[in-house]
């Protein structure tokens, strides 16, 4: 098998290095869901972004030291950054109140987001093909969301906007354009975690704003506590693992070709499938299954178009990272 993958070169090795960061990021989100009925959501942000650092410091070092966050474009950094604070918070948003399945499948939709703001931002033509995978992707978006039906949540549109704002920060990477080590995107992103974490809790983080009416508000405005040993433990290692997942990612894309690494992000599907089974007893309706397939389905023909525009190297796509 090792010889297998040896032989397919760097684009096998950018797969293998993403389903892995996926499994990382999986768990990471497992363990904010599990916290989320006692701790403030930007509370959380916080001493994960903390105890990653630790990680990040550590793939500094190896990866040439601090002179390597040397960058040209510092405020780049931290403006993607922050969109990706805020695609994170609108999609643990999302994921306090719905299965982890139904979370992951809605902000799939960010593929179909970025093919409608590519054409006005960045000039580039949308096929015919992306045009027919966005009107899927939305239709799979209706029925998932089904609204003015009686299951109808509102926190569903939470991982729509997390969708949305990621779009953007893609938008802003490819519009700039970025060429640094992974170490460096991982750290830029963690500092903004912390930084946006520290000043919405300062703000809000008292509790005044907690009304106790709706679960997925009180996971936002919750006043700040210090985690019990057994959650600050948790806490601990969602740090760890999501830094390890977020470079392994950063790795990915930066190892192997976008448009053929790209599909392999729905590999998180499953993963969620499982997990969400197993810990909270979460199994998607066939309505919701077959949502998901839809937008699955409009993700991949936009990466197959992608893959036969052969994008450039500065085009490449900035992954993802919690």
């Amino acid at each position: 098998m090792k010889k297998y993958f040896d032989g397919m070169g760097n684009n096998a090795r950018g797969i293998l290095c993403l389903m892995g960061s996926l499994v990382f990021l999986t768990v990471s989100d497992s363990i904010i869901k599990w916290l989320s009925p006692y701790y403030a959501l930007h509370q959380i942000m916080l001493f994960r972004a903390l105890f990653a650092m630790v990680i990040v410091a550590g793939i500094i070092w190896m990866e040439g030291g601090w002179v390597s966050l040397q960058t040209r474009r510092p405020g780049l950094h931290l403006l993607r950054g922050c969109l990706l604070v805020f695609a994170n918070m609108f999609f643990f948003l999302g994921l306090a109140s719905l299965p982890m399945a139904e979370t992951v499948a809605l902000f799939f939709t960010a593929p179909v987001f970025i093919c409608l703001m590519a054409q006005p931002i960045l000039g580039e033509k949308v096929e015919f093909w992306q045009w027919i995978a966005i009107v899927v992707g939305l239709i799979g978006v209706v029925i998932m969301v089904r609204p003015g039906a009686e299951v109808f949540k509102l926190a569903s549109l939470f991982p729509i906007i997390a969708a949305f704002t990621y779009a953007a920060m893609q938008m802003v990477t490819r519009k700039l354009g970025m060429q640094d080590k992974a170490g460096t995107l991982t750290f830029y992103i963690q500092i903004s975690f912390i930084l946006v974490s520290t000043i919405i809790g300062l703000g809000i983080g008292d509790g005044r704003f907690n009304s106790g009416e709706n679960q997925t508000l009180e996971f936002l405005f919750r006043a700040w506590v210090w985690p019990v040993q057994s959650d600050l433990y948790l806490m601990v290692a969602c740090g760890f693992i999501v830094a390890i997942g977020g470079y392994l990612l950063s790795q990915a894309y930066r190892m192997g070709q976008a448009s053929v690494v790209a599909p392999f992000e729905y590999t998180s599907m499953p993963y969620a499938l499982i997990v969400g089974y197993l810990v909270w007893g979460d199994w998607p309706d066939s309505l919701a299954f077959f949502g998901s397939g839809l937008i699955i389905a409009s993700g991949l023909v936009i990466a197959w178009c992608e893959t036969r525009n052969k994008k450039k190297p500065a085009e490449r796509r900035i992954p993802y990272t919690h």
